[in-house]
């Protein structure tokens, strides 16, 4: 119920502000504002202050927005009106303008990531899983429930960690860019120590799942407990119950419910799950029970399965900031996603990352539903998000986007002449023709990933 109106607000929203930045730069430098546009097709509301003001109009389809000057190039211009005309404006003036629109979507972003920061939001605690063995993280020598105090990539200078959101974004950002990442952790005795994570041998593409389990830094440390257990599974025909601590299968002891979750899935031995001894802590009874994990399919694997929920809620913490620094970390966290977005872009021009990364208004509008049923915060950093995307994207360089314009713009400060008009109808139509292939692979990928 939530996903059309959360996408049709944050759509709205994004286009509002990237236009309303080109609005405002033009009157600025004194331009002339004819029509300021949400949406296109039929108006279904106009307001105009005066005949001579400029026309706000609210359209039926509310998927873009233009912001329309006065411009010789599109009409005629009374010869009282030509200092007004967009065209007519000095180089800096026309960069500004053009440029405007994506630095609205960034600034919007930076707002909303320090709105997040001021407000406060409940993330899981940095504390470690049992990571499986051959990972990044066994090889550095991480047992599972160690706390990350401080992290670094490479030589850097170490940060605090303040939850393990803060964790998966530096893992992220160092596997991505190849840089080692080195954590210090603190143990059951409050003992600190440092390992590295050699992510510089990753050799990642896309910030998937798949790059998670090589890391082996899956999710946050939970408790082994049992949840809920179905009447009909392979749990409660061994007799556990919900609140059951599970302290060891066969001779593995077990760390938490990640590790636990993991013996689980992988029980299954040449098509069958073979009796398993479980030592579980029920009111401060140590059993010993009988277990035999039921064999499933998915997704072509044949893997076990108990009936009955594993793992404890990860312990949780409120990260929130002053007005100072969590419009800081604001600006820092617009910044690192814009640089990462491009690097991710340019991974995907050179063949190094796949196009199935690039994702279209399906994906996007079913983000949104997810994001708003989350709470306030969750959709106010998918907002952020897909605020930075739209800025990053329309610096481009391709002709239709506002990075086109900016080129043009580079190619008249350069040469001192600007791009002819024939040159600019071949270099408008080159980047009509990447656009609809880019929107055809995005859509393609929203319907595989939604619907396949």
């Amino acid at each position: 119920m939530l996903t059309l109106p959360a996408f049709v607000l944050a759509i709205s929203l994004l286009i509002a502000v990237h236009e309303y930045g080109h609005y405002r730069m033009a009157l600025f430098c004194g331009v002339k504002v004819l029509r300021f546009s949400i949406g296109f097709g039929k108006p279904l509301v106009r307001w105009q202050a005066s005949a001579s003001a400029t026309e706000f109009v609210l359209a039926l389809f509310p998927f873009g927005g233009y912001v329309r000057m006065l411009d010789e190039r599109e009409a005629p211009v009374d010869a009282a009106q030509r200092h007004l005309a967009f065209n007519t404006q000095p180089l800096r003036r026309r960069v500004a303008i053009v440029a405007a629109g994506p630095v609205a979507n960034l600034m919007l972003a930076t707002v909303l990531y320090a709105m997040v920061n001021w407000i406060g939001v409940e993330q899981p605690e940095a504390i470690l899983s049992h990571p499986e063995a051959g990972t990044l993280a066994s090889q550095a020598g991480v047992n599972g429930g160690e706390r990350v105090k401080r992290i670094g990539v490479n030589d850097a200078e170490l940060d605090d960690v303040a939850s393990f959101e803060d964790l998966r974004w530096a893992l992220t950002r160092a596997a991505l860019e190849g840089h080692d990442l080195r954590l210090v952790l603190v143990g059951s005795n409050n003992a600190e120590r440092e390992v590295v994570l050699a992510l510089s041998t990753v050799a990642a593409s896309s910030a998937d799942a798949a790059l998670f389990a090589s890391i082996g830094l899956v999710a946050p440390y939970t408790q082994a407990l049992i949840g809920d257990v179905q009447a009909d599974g392979a749990a409660a025909q061994a007799g556990l119950k919900k609140g059951d601590e599970v302290l060891s299968v066969d001779t593995q002891p077990v760390v938490d419910g990640q590790q636990l979750r993991q013996l689980i899935r992988r029980s299954v031995l040449k098509g069958q799950a073979p009796v398993q001894r479980w030592k579980v802590l029920r009111d401060g009874r140590l059993l010993v029970l009988t277990l035999q994990p039921k064999v499933i399919t998915e997704g072509g694997e044949m893997i076990g399965r108990i009936g009955a929920f594993v793992g404890a809620r990860p312990a949780m913490v409120t990260v929130s900031y002053g007005a100072v620094e969590g419009l800081w970390r604001g600006l820092v966290q617009t910044w690192d996603v814009s640089a990462l977005t491009l690097k991710m872009m340019g991974k995907v021009v050179l063949g190094e990352a796949s196009v199935k990364n690039i994702s279209g208004p399906l994906t996007i509008a079913d983000y949104a539903g997810k994001s708003a049923g989350l709470g306030l915060t969750q959709y106010l950093v998918f907002l952020a998000l897909v605020s930075v995307s739209l800025g990053v994207l329309n610096l481009l360089p391709l002709p239709v986007l506002d990075g086109g314009h900016l080129m043009y713009y580079l190619w008249e400060g350069v040469t001192g002449r600007p791009v002819s008009e024939r040159w600019m109808e071949r270099l408008q139509q080159g980047g009509i023709a990447v656009l609809i292939v880019l929107m055809s692979i995005a859509l393609f990928n929203d319907i595989t990933r939604l619907f396949g």
